[in-house]
């Protein structure tokens, strides 16, 4: 059958089955509905590849605090009168994985969730957002996560707007936060962009290779931030940055810089790539200009931008001082890279509450 998109399926789903269903069976039913629980359908990026796995017809039906008795009811309902098939595909999906597995008319279980809405957002990002979002809560969430619940689609938002509200919420970073996190990348930048120099002059064309290629990564996150865009995780990284306006020269100089040249080629790409991104910094108006170009490090035969000057502008802008006091950590993703850690957000939440409890206890000493 022909590919249509998830979050196109999503929608028609919704619309033509579920909907009638749950107005039919319990009139009167106060509810929202979207899909926004992740998937590569909720950003956009789902191709005919992604139909093998944890892909069909699919909708999340979320209820108020006023309403968590009739979830019960609405789950029978569903479970009872959902088609076996929509637009030729199974409803249905089979398999042990955490998610749903395949769509196969054999499955039982099938791809609608029902949930109170403020516990669905507790359990999705570890706090709900009409309870408002405090820098804890910014920097405890990985921006795969941001990606999804602000990505994706609302089909029917209820009387009360509770699935817009909170996407509204979190749409962006205020702007010390956004400053911060900023700074914290630039940090990355500065402490690595010397060493696939300095591997390559002892003759470790891998060790060279593997540098240059963690900071081409954090270019395409710090670029996704700058244009603010919240940066998926890797397997949609580089396609979500080549989409963005402009990003086509940043995007051949990493392809040099990750390519099969030499050092001089990896070079010239990892100082375009930074140099272009240096001026989106500028661009955004957050610090005052700093116009960085690469300069020698520190007179070796290799060159640098010197990341650390863009970090110290981000920084000195900021003038929230329980940010302007802390280490250029950053977000949870920023330094976690685990999806056992990033997927769970109690997990993440320990790691950045026990990092900022010791940059409390040291602030002082």
């Amino acid at each position: 059958m022909a590919f249509l998109p998830g979050l196109v399926l999503a929608r028609r789903y919704h619309d033509e089955v579920v909907a009638p269903i749950l107005r039919g069976r319990l009139p009167g039913l106060r509810y929202a509905a979207g899909l926004l629980d992740g998937g590569s359908e909720v950003l956009g990026l789902d191709t005919a590849r992604s139909t093998d796995h944890d892909w069909g017809p699919r909708v999340n039906v979320f209820v108020g605090l006023a309403d968590v008795a009739a979830i019960p009811r609405m789950r029978a309902v569903l479970d009872a009168d959902l088609p076996t098939e929509f637009l030729g595909w199974p409803t249905r999906f089979v398999g042990d994985d955490q998610r749903l597995g395949v769509a196969d008319a054999a499955g039982t279980r099938h791809g609608v969730t029902v949930d109170e809405v403020a516990v669905w957002w507790r359990r999705r990002l570890g706090f709900d957002p009409m309870a408002g979002v405090g820098t804890a809560d910014w920097l405890a969430s990985p921006t795969q996560r941001l990606a999804e619940v602000t990505g994706g689609g609302v089909f029917h938002d209820g009387p009360d707007g509770a699935l817009t509200a909170r996407r509204a919420a979190i749409r962006w970073y205020p702007s010390d936060v956004w400053r911060y996190v900023l700074a914290a990348v630039w940090t990355r930048i500065a402490q690595a962009e010397h060493l696939p120099g300095r591997c390559a002059e002892v003759g470790d064309e891998v060790g060279s290779r593997v540098v240059a290629g963690g900071i081409a990564r954090d270019v395409l996150r710090l670029g996704l931030l700058l244009r603010r865009r919240w940066p998926p995780y890797d397997k949609w990284l580089g396609t979500a940055f080549g989409r963005l306006p402009g990003a086509a020269p940043a995007v051949a100089a990493l392809v040099e810089a990750t390519g099969p040249g030499d050092w001089t080629r990896r070079q010239a790409g990892l100082v375009e790539a930074l140099e272009a991104m240096a001026r989106w910094t500028d661009e955004t108006g957050l610090a005052a200009p700093v116009r960085a170009r690469a300069v020698p490090f520190h007179g070796r035969p290799f060159l640098v931008l010197r990341a650390e000057r863009v970090a110290a502008a981000l920084r000195d802008a900021v003038t929230d001082p329980t940010l302007r006091d802390r280490p250029l950590l950053g977000a949870v993703d920023q330094y976690v890279h685990s999806v056992d850690v990033l997927t769970d957000p109690t997990r993440a939440r320990r790691v950045t509450d026990g990092l900022w409890s010791g940059a409390e206890d040291t602030a002082g000493a």
